[in-house]
């Protein structure tokens, strides 16, 4: 199979890297706005589920029991 040579011409071989970088940074840019799309799109998906529940519903709630602790009983730092 043949493969593609490089360029012998020193000008040539800047303009393909150049070239190459400019498409990297061009692939980059576009995966970063479709990223940031899918992103906006699930947040908004997700907020549209929860339109009509009511708040109280959302939220949740820790139950348990608590006992104070007096102030030398604590390890010194």
């Amino acid at each position: 199979m043949r493969s593609p040579r490089k360029p012998r011409n020193p000008l040539a071989r800047i303009a393909i890297g150049v070239l190459g970088l400019g498409v990297l940074a061009l692939l980059v840019f576009f995966s970063v706005f479709v990223g940031t799309a899918m992103l906006g799109a699930g947040l908004l998906y997700k907020l549209w589920r929860q339109r009509n529940q009511p708040l109280a519903k959302r939220t949740r709630v820790l139950d348990g029991q608590f006992r104070s602790v007096r102030r030398p009983a604590l390890p010194s730092a």
